[in-house]
């Protein structure tokens, strides 16, 4: 040899801070092999041997595997590129244990029913691409070809305004609503009560004269009816007409069409339809997930509307 040091499986042990056992298993396997072996046959190694074993020791303490060790050791791949691989799927780790610890948190604040229990424990298995492919499903089948339509364009909009963004550290809160919605997403009744809302939209849209209806009808009476809801108004009474004859107004402008008993039948079937309670739930855990200010929710101003059109219907 050519006189550098040379140490014995325990004293190599006490360098890098492993047992003996460990420092055996390694140089058995041929990741630390021996540099020389004495006259008795103990194998012997070098300075070499004690950097290698303590890039070892650091790499397995990090997660990695003995093949990727001894891919690192033996350069057959870069520690940089290892380090990012592996970097990539902590990343992955600790958000799926962010969602167990918001899920487990979200379970001990509350007594879950079987479904919802169900639920959570399908979001925790569900990775980020599958929880996409769950919204995407949901939205294909409220929108489908519908944002393909001449004038449509606004759809487009509408379906990216509906979509859940579940951030890598969710909060309880954030855990539940989207256990809301997941279960309203894959509701088939609602999924035909929000095609109906998109279609209805749709529909006037095609019927207006391409710029003027640029907001929903729900939009539009919210900002006649506000006042009146507030000041007390009952919707059958003398006092309500106006606000009726403004409603109207604006829609049969909006959508090129005059004022008659047809109109406000389709405006009536509209609003009931808008007015589904799951459409106002969806609306509301899509706000907390992507922490979004709540919306104002518009249930009285929908139920004093539908009440006002339906008193003013012809029998």
């Amino acid at each position: 040899m050519n006189g550098d040091t040379l140490y014995s499986i325990g004293e190599l042990a006490r360098r890098t801070g492993l047992t003996v056992k460990a420092v055996r298993f390694y140089s058995d396997r041929g990741i630390v092999p021996p540099t020389d072996r004495s006259p008795a046959g103990y194998r012997r190694y070098d300075a070499e041997a004690v950097a290698r074993l303590e890039l070892v020791r650091t790499l397995r303490a990090l997660g990695l595997d003995l093949p990727t060790v001894r891919k690192v050791l033996d350069r057959e791949v870069s520690l940089a590129e290892v380090a990012a691989a592996h970097a990539a799927a902590l990343t992955v780790q600790i958000r799926t244990l962010n969602l167990r610890r918001a899920v487990l948190t979200a379970v001990a604040g509350r007594d879950p029913t079987p479904e919802e229990m169900d639920l959570m424990h399908k979001l925790v298995g569900l990775s980020e691409d599958e929880r996409r492919r769950l919204v995407a499903d949901f939205l294909d089948a409220v929108f489908g070809d519908l944002d393909a339509g001449p004038g449509l364009g606004g759809l487009g909009g509408v379906a990216r305004s509906m979509t859940p963004e579940l951030p890598d550290d969710p909060g309880t809160e954030q855990v539940e609503a989207w256990v809301e919605l997941a279960g309203l997403s894959q509701d088939p009744d609602f999924r035909a009560v929000m095609r109906r809302v998109v279609e209805q939209y749709a529909d006037d849209r095609a019927r207006g004269d391409g710029d003027a209806l640029r907001r929903d009808p729900v939009a539009a009476v919210r900002e006649q009816v506000g006042p009146v809801l507030a000041a007390g108004v009952d919707p059958s009474s003398s006092q309500a007409d106006p606000v009726v004859e403004a409603v109207m107004a604006r829609y049969a402008h909006d959508c090129g069409h005059p004022d008659d008993a047809a109109l406000r039948r389709r405006l009536l079937t509209r609003l009931e339809t808008a007015n589904d309670p799951r459409r106002e739930r969806y609306l509301r855990s899509l706000a907390v997930i992507n922490d979004w200010p709540a919306p104002e929710s518009l249930t009285p101003v929908l139920d004093w509307t539908i009440r006002a059109l339906r008193a003013r219907m012809p029998e």
